[in-house]
């Protein structure tokens, strides 16, 4: 199995340089699953954030049973999934990888502009 450019199911969203943002997608097609992939490079060195946006199953929950469990819990709970072939996988992990090179190699040249 070879890498692909463009990647099957990785979106690069965009590219600040020492940041870079992705949607990955679900191989069930479903919007809902999407994740955003965010990888940053600071002073501290380079984080990965993934966000996903949980919705609430509204229609096989009643707003009461929501309310009872926040009341007595403190919180809700939601769950995503996100369905990966083997060649999204590979695609995935060679753009993690690649994404915290290329933030890390931005911040240490500004970092260098800035000391001169």
């Amino acid at each position: 199995m070879k890498i692909q450019k463009p990647a099957e199911g990785i979106l690069i969203v965009n590219d600040w340089g020492d940041s870079k943002v992705y949607d990955v997608v679900c191989g069930c097609g479903q919007p809902d699953h999407t994740h955003h992939l965010w990888v940053e490079a600071d002073d501290t060195g380079v984080s990965v954030n993934i966000h996903v946006t949980v919705k609430s199953p509204f229609w096989s929950i009643t707003r009461w049973r929501q309310f009872w469990n926040l009341l007595t819990k403190g919180y809700l709970e939601h769950e995503t999934t996100i369905c990966m072939s083997e060649q999204q996988a590979l695609n995935y992990a060679t753009a993690l990888t690649s994404a915290m090179k290329d933030v890390k190699l931005f911040r240490d040249k500004r970092n260098t502009k800035v000391e001169k």
